[in-house]
């Protein structure tokens, strides 16, 4: 009996210090995700504007001008920009993330992957670890943004992206995140990155004629800022993605440590009602034996 309450009490010991611990990380993980909310907030309506305008601009120059990160050809060689985080204790964060990826594989680029042709570019610790372990292709060159997360450093592997679409290295570019939308909700999703997307022209419900597309007075010339233009704000969209996935990272964590901090706590109840359960057992068997041995004495 004494063997049953010291491993009951040495349960209820490691549960409290695995309570304190995820109490703290959830406490960190809500201010971290205060920051990036914050961040996030602010750049997504500016980075989903110019995301509209450079579609637009690509949709009204349609064979008016050399536009070459929205030139579309035959998909042969595909680039998968996968951004999971460097840390796990998220829940099921990461492997969401891994799943969606392999799901777009196997629904888009069967095809092109059994050649060798899909190209994984992980950011994140983890998807950089899944991807190496599995064999698959990559380009591990930015799996450690997350370590410098600024705007600098994100647009060298946007650059990377460009660049090799442009000289035919890749035909399409994907980017594969987590959109934030609270501490608790999380949407994952697979976004073209390249070609640049086109708007779609939709047909209004009792009318015969389409939408009009935006239209725009350029100065200086229309090559001369569309040249500078397209590669900033292609930038700007891998980095409000980067933003995204941190938010939703700090959300995911804050959540799961939530959780696991309410699980910690009943199990801690249960380990109490058992401790006591077994002391007042042997209480109840060591008066047995004294009434027992006085009975035998008196007789």
């Amino acid at each position: 009996m004494s063997g049953q309450l010291k491993e009951v009490r040495n349960r209820i010991k490691s549960t409290q210090s695995n309570l304190q611990i995820t109490k703290a990380m959830k406490m960190v993980s809500a201010a971290k995700l205060r920051r990036a909310q914050d961040a996030i907030l602010l750049m997504r309506p500016y980075a989903v504007k110019l995301q509209e305008m450079l579609q637009n601009i690509v949709s009204n120059s349609e064979g008016s001008i050399d536009l070459a990160l929205a030139a579309e050809r035959p998909v042969e060689k595909v680039l998968l920009i996968v951004i999971t985080s460097d840390r796990g204790l998220c829940g099921a964060y990461n492997s969401n993330l891994i799943k969606l990826t392999k799901q777009v594989i196997r629904e888009k680029y069967q095809e092109q992957f059994e050649k060798g042709h899909v190209t994984i570019l992980p950011i994140g610790k983890k998807g950089w670890e899944h991807f190496g372990k599995n064999g698959y292709k990559m380009n591990d060159t930015y799996w450690h943004l997350f370590a410098h997360l600024d705007f600098d450093h994100v647009k060298e592997a946007a650059a990377t992206a460009m660049e090799g679409f442009t000289s035919g290295q890749y035909d399409a570019v994907e980017i594969i995140y987590s959109q934030f939308k609270n501490a608790a909700t999380q949407f994952y999703i697979a976004e073209q990155f390249l070609p640049i997307a086109k708007v779609e022209e939709e047909v209004p419900a009792g009318k015969g004629k389409k939408a009009a597309k935006a239209d725009f007075i350029f100065e200086p010339e229309k090559q001369t800022l569309i040249a500078e233009l397209m590669p900033k704000i292609l930038n700007t969209q891998l980095y409000k993605a980067m933003l995204d996935a941190n938010a939703s990272e700090h959300g995911a964590r804050m959540t799961a440590m939530d959780k696991a901090t309410e699980n910690a706590n009943e199990l801690l109840r249960n380990y109490k009602i058992s401790y006591n359960r077994a002391r007042q057992a042997a209480i109840t068997t060591e008066l047995t034996e004294i009434v027992s041995g006085a009975a035998a004495l008196e007789g």
